[in-house]
């Protein structure tokens, strides 16, 4: 059973049982961890200085599916303003996201959690989540799930808010 099966029974467990999910989520507020430490196939450049989308997804997630023309199109309006997202796929088999990349391609970087290290210490129970981190590597928005009709819009006037913030 994949990290990602795991999660998905705890916290429907959890659901059931009537208690909230036991994990250490990141929390709007928190600095972003180093990504370097994590063990990431693929990390991009530089990021510091710019405001980035972090979007948790796997190649079986129906809504992940439906969420990245939306991000691309965020990376596409954005990019040039110093924002960018960073998909981050929990895909077991490295194989899965490469498929799911050739047949949706994006313009954005995606990396793999192939030891799904900071999957685990994002605490992610839901796939899409994604967090927003502003110019000074703060997490200043969180999302969990994809609403096609709402969750664009929402990110769009996110980006707009923390794009004039200066870089440190």
């Amino acid at each position: 059973m994949n990290i990602s099966s795991r999660r998905i029974l705890g916290l429907a467990g959890a659901f059931l049982l009537g208690a909230g999910a036991a994990s250490a989520q990141w929390q709007t507020g928190d600095a972003l961890p180093p990504l370097a430490q994590f063990g990431l196939a693929g990390v991009p450049g530089e990021l510091s200085g710019r405001v980035v989308l972090v979007d948790f997804w796997a190649s079986w997630c129906a809504p992940c599916k439906a969420s990245f023309p939306a991000l691309d199109d965020l990376q596409r309006t954005y990019a040039g303003r110093g924002f960018t997202v960073l998909a981050v796929s929990v895909d077991d088999d490295p194989r899965k996201m490469k498929d799911f990349l050739a047949a949706h391609p994006v313009s954005f970087p995606v990396v793999h959690d192939a030891r799904q290290q900071l999957v685990a210490a994002a605490g992610i129970e839901a796939m899409p989540t994604s967090f927003l981190i502003d110019r000074a590597g703060t997490i200043r928005f969180a999302h969990a799930g994809f609403k096609p009709e709402s969750t664009p819009a929402e990110l769009a006037a996110e980006i707009e808010r923390l794009l004039p913030e200066p870089a440190p």
